[in-house]
């Protein structure tokens, strides 16, 4: 009797280890398959980041781009990525002319360009104010504060804007963005779409813990710098769980990559 349930506990461990390795490679393919079906555009795409951005950094000796693991998954797999600096803490003026510089500097007609937080308002001003309209099919905006973020009304975050020269603050706040819509209209030519994210408190970002709660309190659902209210900004293509930095590739507990293949297979299917 002894050896008989020994033997039935060595079958159930190794049922168990079979379901776990199915379950690890269930979860391999889950982020390897779709980045193998990629879809083919027909303009390549521009990923334009947020404040306080970058294109690339090096961390513990590896490098790291702001867009992480994207361009180079998807990339290599036949997607057309442009990787594009601009000042990151200058205002949105400053920040659009730079980008205006460096798409007209890649070869094609036309781009599809996918920004993240303030990258979009930095795109919606190229198009409308500087004349980038012409080299641009579509614009997706991740995470945007398209209508601000009272974060940026704070007197800690003004005081700290001003003592770092972080320029850019001063563009996103609820007042700014009044402005700045009724100044930068949609070009009809071009698709406007965005993907709103929010997170709770358990699936954000520890660092990202205060201005999650504060938001919670003032504004609702937010992914942990910007209300989910206003990131919505011509057609919502998704509605995600993912904090703000999780949204371009920087938490464990969400697969960027994976949804930045499905917005480049809404494109293609668009015919972008």
């Amino acid at each position: 009797m002894h050896w008989w349930l020994v033997g039935l506990a060595a079958l159930g461990v190794l049922a168990a280890v079979l379901v776990l390795v199915a379950s690890i490679r269930r979860a391999r393919l889950r982020r390897v398959v779709p980045a193998r079906r990629a879809p083919r555009l027909r303009h390549p795409v521009v990923l334009a980041h947020g404040v306080l951005g970058f294109d690339e950094i090096a961390v513990a000796g590896r490098k790291h781009r702001y867009f992480r693991n994207i361009a180079e998954q998807l990339g290599s797999l036949g997607a057309e990525f442009h990787s594009p600096r601009v000042p990151p803490a200058a205002p949105v003026s400053v920040r659009a002319s730079r980008l205006v510089a460096l798409v007209r500097e890649l070869p094609g007609k036309r781009v599809n360009v996918i920004a993240h937080s303030m990258g979009g308002l930095d795109a919606r001003f190229a198009i409308a104010q500087l004349g980038l309209a012409d080299r641009v099919a579509s614009l997706v905006t991740i995470g945007a504060p398209h209508h601000g973020t009272p974060l940026a009304e704070l007197p800690l975050t003004r005081a700290t804007a001003r003592l770092l020269r972080i320029a850019a603050l001063a563009d996103l706040t609820p007042r700014a963005l009044e402005r700045f819509n009724r100044e930068v209209p949609d070009d009809p030519r071009i698709a406007y779409c965005s993907v709103v994210g929010k997170s709770n408190l358990a699936h954000t970002n520890p660092l990202l813990w205060p201005s999650h709660a504060y938001l919670s309190a003032r504004s609702g659902a937010n992914d942990g710098l910007v209300p989910a209210a206003s990131q919505r900004w011509g057609k919502v293509l998704r509605e995600i769980e993912a904090d703000h930095w999780a949204q371009v590739g920087w938490s464990l507990k969400f697969d960027a990559v994976a949804l930045y293949e499905e917005i480049l297979r809404e494109l293609a299917a668009l015919g972008f």
